[in-house]
């Protein structure tokens, strides 16, 4: 196969790709926030214009990112959904958990070093910590004193005595977050193994920053608890991400 017909077969389809599992995902966090299988229909319509903005600016743009580096490389890289993931984001929400796995940039090269690839999988983190920023600020901006980035206190009784945009504000911090330091777990094919790969000095920082953000947020015995969830969605999503192809 050629290099202008693999780029012509991955890009064809790309945006339809990215919408399909833009929205399968909005559509899982919307059921967990809802209350997972039994879920209200208020309360879904409530949750999911929150979720689906929280997840066009978290995931689109951290998968964006991974393109755009990539491509800067000269790889060929575009995003392609997995229909069995979709299916397995769309069925874990209903059961109060997520496996978010909708599908990922696919990259093809051959002369990628090792620091490249590394360079590559941080662009996504990186673009969440940009993404985390940015609304962190507009919600002290808008909100001062009043603003609330404890997150877990946010979306538990709490939720409903906000007003509609700040919990926009809040969902989006709370998943961008969530994916950065969910894909910077060191197990492959996150982005965090090719940074760890890369270098371990600037792995420990990222992990770092996140770990403080989510500090910020959470309380240490959540964060346990959540941190060893995610070692066994990572461990799972390896296991999948090796058995069944994207592309």
């Amino acid at each position: 196969m050629s290099m202008y017909i693999r780029e012509h077969d991955l890009l064809k389809n790309e945006i339809k790709d990215m919408l399909i599992a833009d929205l399968a995902l909005s559509f899982a966090f919307a059921v967990i926030f809802a209350g997972g299988i039994g879920s209200s229909i208020t309360l879904l319509i409530y949750f999911f214009p929150m979720s689906l903005i929280a997840v066009s600016f978290s995931f689109i743009l951290h998968e964006y990112m991974h393109k755009k580096a990539a491509q800067k490389y000269g790889a060929i890289a575009a995003f392609k959904k997995s229909d069995l993931g979709v299916l397995i984001t769309l069925v874990s929400s209903l059961f109060g958990f997520l496996l978010g796995i909708p599908g990922a940039t696919v990259i093809y090269t051959s002369t990628f070093t090792r620091k490249e690839e590394g360079i590559v999988s941080l662009a996504g983190p990186l673009t969440n910590f940009a993404v985390f920023a940015v609304f962190f600020l507009i919600g002290f901006a808008i909100f001062g004193n009043a603003f609330i980035p404890h997150l877990l206190v946010t979306f538990g009784r709490g939720i409903l005595t906000l007003s509609y945009l700040q919990n926009v504000i809040n969902t989006t911090l709370l998943i961008s977050i969530i994916l950065a330091f969910f894909n910077m777990l060191p197990i492959y094919p996150l982005d965090g193994s090719k940074v760890f790969r890369w270098n371990k000095l600037v792995y420990a920082a990222t992990v770092l920053a996140i770990f403080m953000i989510l500090l910020f947020i959470f309380p240490v015995t959540y964060l346990l608890f959540s941190f060893i969830f995610m070692l066994i969605i990572a461990l799972f999503f390896s296991i999948f991400s090796s058995s069944v192809r994207l592309f």
